[in-house]
Formats: structure tokens, C-alpha cells, sequence
């Protein structure tokens, strides 16, 4: 499918908030459900409570609905997310945690699905990765930066883009490949993983201290990615 129109909603009349929530809520728990495939339109106007044709008003695909969803549910999430606690490593082992479990309880299938309709809808990538993927990365990189400035971390033994594409990608790959679970007991290793390979000279940001970090962590919290 090329030219999806995935991205700013139709012109028409204002959209009902409360019918927009339930149209995204609807698409998103379909979606981890049923599987991407699956999803329609009339599926989603039908768990909504609202008619198809005020599903098609405001958006033209099935792809625009999850990515408006996934967007809405990350800017909601975002203070439980990104911490400030003054401790970027917990931030950072919180946010992890918090992306994680969020894939595995909803929004993985949306976000399987999505990628694989963009390697054929150059419009739907674009949208895709300058719009939410963009997004998550430059959230994990700020969490990361912080840790930086307070030399726990350092760029020497690798860039921070390097780490951001590692703490996805693991993430990514087990989502598309479904050998392995994301959870939080991923998230742990990741943070832990990242600590050694951003570590500064001296070793501040030790595997002790890590699996220090790791018991303080709730193993099985759910954050809502």
C-alpha cells in the first residue's frame, strides 16, 4: 500500500473527544489482540461505539488510527517514562522498564505492524520515523545525556546514538522475531548492558552498581511506550 495518508487526521467536523479516545483505545487493544493484519477500520468503529464513516472523517487508514494512538498513549505516559529523579541511571533503567513492559501488554502489535507496512509505504516510514520512532529516540538519548553531564557515563567507548540503536534494536528484534519475550527482566539486562558499554573511566557505572539498580526495580512493572 503506498500513500496511507498515516499522519494528520481528514478535515471535517471536531472531532468528539471521548469518541477519539475510545476510536485509539479500541485500535490499540484490537490490534495487541487480533494481530495488525486482522485490523480494520469497521472493527475499530464497532469497538468504539462510533459509526465507520466517523472513523474515515478523521482518519484515512487503519495506520493513521494506531499512530495517532501510539502517540497520544506516549505523550500520556510521559511523566511516568521520563523521570527527573536526579539519578539518570534509575531514569534510565525506569524508562527502559517502562517502553518494555508497555510493548509486551499493548502496543507491540501495533508498532510489528506498522514497521512492516513501512518497508512498502515510503509514506507510512516517513511518517513513522520522524514521527514516533524519532520521538522514543530522542527521549532515551536526553535520559542517557544526563547521565553524561554527570560523568556516570561516558561517550568514549561508544555514542549514545550507538546505545539508543541497541536498546531498541534488542527490543525490536525480539518483537518481530517473537524467539524471546520483552519484558522487564529485558529491560534490566539492556540498562546493565549499557552501563558497561557507556562506562567512564574508573568504572562509576560498575555492574554492581547496576545490579544494584536492578533489585531496587519493580522486575515485573508495567509502565503503559
Amino acid at each position: 500500500m503506498t500513500g496511507t495518508g498515516a499522519g494528520t487526521p481528514a478535515r471535517g467536523r471536531p472531532r468528539s473527544e471521548q469518541a477519539r479516545r475510545a476510536v485509539l483505545a479500541a485500535a490499540l487493544e484490537l490490534c495487541h489482540r487480533d494481530g495488525f493484519q486482522p485490523l480494520t477500520i469497521k472493527g475499530i468503529a464497532e469497538a468504539a461505539g462510533v459509526g465507520r464513516q466517523t472513523v474515515y472523517r478523521w482518519w484515512p487508514t487503519k495506520e493513521a488510527v494506531l499512530l495517532e494512538a501510539l502517540r497520544d498513549l506516549t505523550e500520556r505516559e510521559a511523566p511516568t517514562l521520563l523521570p527527573d529523579t536526579g539519578d539518570p541511571l534509575r531514569d534510565l533503567e525506569t524508562f527502559l522498564v517502562g517502553a518494555y513492559t508497555m510493548t509486551a501488554r499493548l502496543t507491540g502489535q501495533a508498532v510489528a505492524g506498522l514497521m512492516a507496512e513501512a518497508q512498502r509505504d515510503p509514506e507510512l516510514a516517513d511518517r513513522l520515523q520522524t514521527g514516533l520512532l524519532a520521538e522514543r529516540r530522542r527521549a532515551l538519548r536526553e535520559v542517557l545525556e544526563r547521565a553524561v553531564r554527570q560523568g556516570k557515563l561516558s561517550e568514549h567507548a561508544a555514542s549514545l546514538d550507538l546505545a539508543v540503536d541497541l536498546a531498541f534494536g534488542v527490543m525490536w528484534y525480539r518483537l518481530m522475531s517473537r524467539h524471546a519475550p520483552v519484558n522487564a527482566g529485558l529491560a534490566h539486562e539492556v540498562s546493565t548492558a549499557l552501563r558497561r558499554l557507556l562506562a567512564p573511566p574508573g568504572g562509576v557505572a560498575s555492574a554492581g552498581e547496576a545490579a544494584s539498580a536492578g533489585e531496587d526495580a519493580t522486575p515485573n512493572g508495567v509502565a503503559a511506550g
